[in-house]
This record gives structure tokens, C-alpha cells and sequence, in this order.
């Protein structure tokens, strides 16, 4: 089985190597699929959301955002601290401006800090994952440290472009999917 690190390169290749056309159309796929998802579950209160970084290709989840904020939801993401593999939680209040951080992900530029209780749903970044609802992302473990700290109620969904693996390398610290939403379906683990 391949080692994770080479999992990271295949993927991020296979991100450099969709054409403007299929990303669009993918995105396009996947942001509804999302949007359907949610309007099935609107229980679902505290919605934590990545905000995409344009260099690695990730998917957009900003109309995703445009969407909750329309339809009054809760809406969070999360900024890491410094030195650290924390994170912390910070609203997303409607129609804040997104700026850059010192990485390049998009943070809102006034916000509150809130504590990991108010999220019942997280949409967690990923480069690949498996049939088992394993994921592999950029290799820091941010978000294997987050997601450890969030009840074990919350749900936690992968967005991706593609189809899952088969199996991808697991340890002890990975946290798994309960779904992953890609263009083509909902996978449910």
C-alpha cells in the first residue's frame, strides 16, 4: 500500500491537473450536493466550515457559505495558533470580509471566538479518502487534534473531487469520516 506522503502528491497532481472547466464543474457538483445535504438536516445548527486556500486547489466552499448566511445558520471556522496544533473557533458573522492569514486561508476579519460545543457539523478539508471513511489531508494534523476535541455527536463530512481509494494508510490519531460529499455522490460511512 502506498505511504501517505505519496497519496499527497498523487491527489495534489490530480488537483493541478484539472482544467478550469472540470474544476468549475466539480465545485458546482459538490456545492449542491452540500446545500442538499444541510436542508436535510436542519437540526443541524452550528455549521463549521473550511474556507478554501486558492493556491492548493481546494474545493470552493464559499458559496456554501453565501448559502448559510442567507438562511440564517450558525456559521464557523477555525484559524490554527500559532506554534501549535490547535485551533481555534471563530464565528463567521454574515457578510464579513475574508482576509488572508500568514498561510493564506481565509479568515473573517471581525469575529468571535466560541468554544467547540455550538458545532454539530464540520466540514473537514481532505486531498483523498476510502471506502472506510479514512482521509488523508496535508500531513500537519490540524485537524485530527480539532476534530479529537468535538463531541463525538458532530458530524463530520469530507468534501472531495474525486472518488474514494479503496484503503488509504491509517493511524492510531486519524479521525474518520461520517460522510464525504464528492461530484458524483454522498458517500456514508
Amino acid at each position: 500500500m502506498m505511504e501517505k506522503v505519496e497519496f499527497r502528491q498523487k491527489y495534489l497532481r490530480k488537483r493541478e491537473n484539472l482544467n478550469p472547466e472540470q474544476r468549475l464543474a466539480f465545485n458546482d457538483a459538490i456545492q449542491k450536493r452540500a446545500i442538499e445535504f444541510l436542508e436535510k438536516r436542519p437540526q443541524l445548527g452550528g455549521i463549521h466550515l473550511f474556507l478554501p486556500i486558492d493556491r492548493q486547489n481546494e474545493v470552493d466552499t464559499l458559496p456554501i457559505l453565501t448559502y448559510l448566511w442567507h438562511n440564517d445558520r450558525m456559521v464557523f471556522t477555525s484559524k490554527v495558533i500559532r506554534g501549535s496544533l490547535r485551533m481555534e473557533t471563530l464565528t463567521i458573522p454574515r457578510g464579513v470580509k475574508l482576509i488572508p492569514d500568514h498561510w493564506g486561508i481565509p479568515i473573517p476579519e471581525s469575529f468571535d471566538l466560541v468554544t467547540t460545543e455550538a458545532i454539530d457539523i464540520v466540514f473537514v478539508p481532505l486531498l483523498a479518502f476510502d471506502e472506510e471513511g479514512g482521509r488523508i489531508g496535508f500531513g500537519k494534523g490540524y485537524y485530527d487534534v480539532f476534530l479529537a476535541s468535538l463531541a463525538e455527536t458532530v458530524l463530520k463530512v469530507g468534501l472531495s473531487f474525486f472518488e474514494p481509494e479503496p484503503s488509504l494508510p491509517k493511524e492510531s490519531h486519524d479521525i474518520p469520516l461520517d460522510y464525504c460529499i464528492t461530484p458524483e455522490k454522498i458517500f456514508t460511512f
